[in-house]
């Protein structure tokens, strides 16, 4: 790393960015803890463990998003730039923010779906023990925490490998997705620091 790489490590753009997903992370945690715990409430238990099963498959999706947007490079993007495909422009901009993107996927919403799932996991274990009267709490704790621990960690392992083998498509298809919003709303996702800032 060279000195002026250290130097932009901690600059303004940086500090503003760890103090605003953290704030972010916060308020998101308890947000959607708050509406998937009384939605669960109010659900069959089938229905609570399928929601349990989705906040499970959406923690491993976005980590598989960062780490294929980590492992990422350039190069092949500007070949795709150059036929004038306009995702590959928001591919481009995906590996050049993969510090941030990767700190989104993997620890805000891996984060959150941890936090959001071990919620449910309680709301759950409370569930079945006053639907089906389960004598021993600690053994169904135990059973579901550990379940859910095995199915996020195990899945996100699958998931790393995909993420490491696929990366290319993987960000393409992300850019794509991207691509479609910007159209479809008229905004811009990575607005380019030149014309936002032109001391940069």
């Amino acid at each position: 790393m060279s000195s002026e790489d250290k130097k932009n490590l901690f600059n303004k753009s940086n500090i503003k960015w760890i103090i605003g997903i953290t704030l972010w992370t916060f308020l998101l945690s308890i947000i959607f803890s708050i509406i998937t715990e009384n939605l669960v409430k109010n659900l069959g238990i089938l229905i609570s463990f399928i929601i349990l099963l989705l906040i499970i498959v959406i923690g491993i999706f976005f980590d598989i998003i960062g780490i294929a947007v980590t492992r990422a490079e350039e190069k092949p993007f500007h070949s795709m730039a150059a036929k004038k495909i306009n995702e590959a422009k928001l591919a481009i901009k995906l590996v050049r923010n993969a510090g941030p993107v990767s700190n989104f996927c993997n620890d805000v919403v891996g984060d959150i779906s941890g936090i959001i799932s071990g919620a449910v996991g309680t709301t759950l274990i409370y569930k079945l023990v006053s639907t089906y009267g389960f004598k021993d709490i600690t053994l169904l704790s135990i059973l579901i925490t550990a379940s859910t621990a095995s199915l996020t960690v195990g899945g996100k392992a699958f998931g790393k490998s995909i993420g490491l083998i696929y990366y290319e498509e993987i960000v393409l298809s992300i850019a794509r997705f991207m691509n479609l919003i910007e159209i479809s709303f008229n905004i811009e996702l990575f607005p380019d620091r030149k014309k936002s800032n032109k001391r940069y």
